[in-house]
């Protein structure tokens, strides 16, 4: 007899739940690991991804197997957005990125995918993914040193949170570099699971929180509040995502053999994630973006029903709604997670040099350099535009800047998949 979840057709089951509650797994360290170090509520972003997975399933009909959840691409801008304006205003940021994906789709749809190459060709993108990562590395460092993000309070003494974070840090590496099979899939959540193991037999973690909690208990949603300075700021940073996507799709399509470019079309898996990121923002949850390590367990376990993944989503949205889990996800130390995130900030910066190294660019070229250089500087530098009431600084002036100049400085020149080069932003 043969196995109804092999095919690639979408057939809905109970046999796969406990395939789809393995692929949450997977996806469940980075999950829960955005909303812990930005401040959102980790069962709001379980149940966003849970519903954004499946809303993404009605825009690309059921037919692609992947798994939406929250992207590290947006870690140090909500940071940054939370500690300038605050929760609900970043938001709102966060919604126009959504936006902004839809927006895209609609460009893919009617003038191809060329387009976005010669937008936001390799020597926009990569400098711009390059201050995503540096903006906050100081973040990284005081949390890792058992501080506060912004360092002004210590919460830890910082022998003992070294220890910590460097147990973090080091387990994740290990096991990225060395794991086989399935570990390979979940190095930060074997990080988390160590430098968390390592915290409760030093006595830092404070179970108060959890035994209070109830078992069942409605997400703590958080509406969106306007703010233009929010959304100018986010706009650039969809940039990494919206092409970190076309990568993910082309892997899943190696992975399961089938062209998911022309059949939804890449229209509709983009469509679908602006959706899903929109709707998450709207609810108090944190982007959404397609899982590369969750499409590493499809191709681990063979299993390419998309229904697997609607499995995945059910049970995150279930989780949701379990009071404790937020709960004892909010007792994990910061010196867990910010030896996590010196790893984390620093690979997405690599991943941004990398992007401009495969372009095969001089980057000593007067026209490179001018506007790596100043994309750099200003995005780094601390330097601030005043529109009005709206101020444009750090990741949004830096993607301003680099827009601007290779639009603007002659001697532009690309082909129709240059902007597409680069791995993904990891997740």
């Amino acid at each position: 007899m043969s196995n109804p979840l092999s095919p690639t057709d979408y057939n809905f089951s109970l046999r796969g739940s406990l395939i789809g509650a393995q692929m949450l797994f997977v996806a469940f360290g980075a999950l829960v690991l955005v909303p812990l170090l930005t401040g959102l509520d980790p069962n709001v972003a379980l149940f966003t991804a849970g519903a954004g997975t499946l809303l993404f399933q009605v825009v690309t009909k059921g037919k692609v197997p992947v798994f939406l959840a929250s992207s590290f691409a947006f870690i140090a801008p909500i940071i940054y957005g939370v500690q300038t304006w605050g929760i609900p205003a970043t938001l709102c940021g966060l919604a126009a990125a959504g936006v902004f994906y839809m927006l895209l789709a609609g460009v893919v749809m009617v003038r191809g995918v060329g387009v976005i190459s010669r937008i936001f060709p390799p020597l926009v993108t990569g400098p711009v993914i390059m201050v995503i990562g540096l903006i906050l590395a100081p973040v990284a460092v005081h949390m890792a040193m058992g501080r506060t993000g912004d360092g002004a309070m210590v919460l830890i003494p910082e022998t003992t949170a070294m220890v910590v974070s460097l147990v973090s840090l080091g387990v994740t590496v290990i096991v990225s570099l060395f794991g086989r099979g399935f570990m390979r899939l979940v190095p930060i959540l074997c990080g988390l699971i160590a430098g968390y193991g390592l915290s409760l037999f030093l006595g830092l973690v404070d179970f108060s929180r959890v035994t209070a909690a109830p078992w069942f208990a409605v997400p703590s949603f958080t509406i969106p509040q306007w703010s233009w300075e929010a959304i100018i700021f986010m706009l650039p940073v969809a940039l990494a995502p919206a092409i970190e996507h076309f990568g993910d799709v082309l892997a899943i399509s190696s992975v399961s053999g089938r062209n998911y470019l022309k059949e939804p079309g890449i229209h509709r898996t983009l469509m679908g994630d602006g959706l899903a990121t929109t709707l998450a923002a709207c609810l108090g949850g944190p982007p959404n973006t397609t899982y590369s390590e969750v499409t590493g367990a499809v191709a681990l376990t063979k299993v390419f029903n998309p229904a697997v993944m609607t499995w995945a989503a059910l049970t995150a949205i279930v989780l949701a709604f379990v009071g404790k889990v937020g709960a004892l996800l909010s007792t994990v130390p910061v010196p867990v997670m910010g030896g996590i995130m010196l790893l984390l900030f620093g690979a997405i910066t690599v991943v941004g040099l990398n992007t401009l190294v495969r372009a095969g660019q001089d980057l000593l070229e007067a026209r490179n350099l001018v506007i790596v250089a100043l994309t750099l500087v200003s995005g780094l530098g601390g330097m601030a535009l005043n529109f009005g009431p709206v101020e444009l600084r750090g990741i949004g002036l830096a993607g301003l800047v680099a827009v601007v100049l290779n639009l603007l400085i002659p001697g532009f020149k690309t082909s129709d998949s240059d902007g597409l080069k680069g791995p993904a932003v990891p997740h």
